[in-house]
């Protein structure tokens, strides 16, 4: 069975996008050789969110999911929502409309064994809580945004500990990579 991963990169600000989910912040800025090569071979599947997908569909309609990794990955990708009926249909993705703990086991089953990557940061907030988050990789890359989608916003909820699994090469980007704390 693959695991539940939260992947993202994030400003040195702790935004994950830009205002209105804009990724072009990251153009020119790489990460550790090798880490978008394994990132590919290890996901099955995608789940994000309606309200980043819905903005960057308006930013490149017609491309299957914003193509992950540059296009360089495909596979099934899901968007969960309150109102599939009035998502625009793309091939290759599937509206959601359950709640999370389900359309992550939807997510695991169509990734035939490899990891569901999760692309929303409200979704992967509530995986957080729900404790069904299996790994965290973060590439804190070098800009600042000031503004934007900030990586974890959970006001007034409790801490959460992440072991660290390995470090990245700090001569391009920090590459931080946590599984969830064992029970303190």
């Amino acid at each position: 069975m693959g695991k539940v991963l939260w992947h993202v990169a994030m400003s040195l600000d702790g935004f994950v996008a830009a205002d209105g989910h804009a990724m072009d912040w990251m153009s020119g800025v790489h990460v550790t050789p090798g880490v978008h090569e394994e990132s590919i071979a290890r996901v099955g599947a995608i789940l994000g969110g309606r309200s980043g997908f819905d903005a960057l569909a308006a930013r490149a309609p017609g491309k299957v999911a914003r193509q992950p990794y540059g296009g360089a990955w495909s596979g099934p990708v899901f968007v969960l929502t309150h109102h599939p009926e009035d998502a625009q249909p793309e091939d290759g993705v599937t509206f959601l409309d359950c709640d999370v703990r389900e359309a992550v086991e939807i997510g695991l089953a169509a990734a035939a064994g490899k990891d569901l990557e999760l692309h929303s940061q409200d979704i992967a907030r509530q995986c957080v809580e729900l404790g069904i988050v299996d790994e965290f990789v973060v590439h804190l890359m070098p800009v600042m945004l000031g503004s934007g989608v900030r990586l974890f916003d959970n006001p007034g909820g409790k801490p959460v500990r992440w072991d660290r699994v390995h470090d990245g090469d700090p001569a391009l980007a920090v590459d931080l990579r946590y599984r969830l704390a064992a029970k303190r």
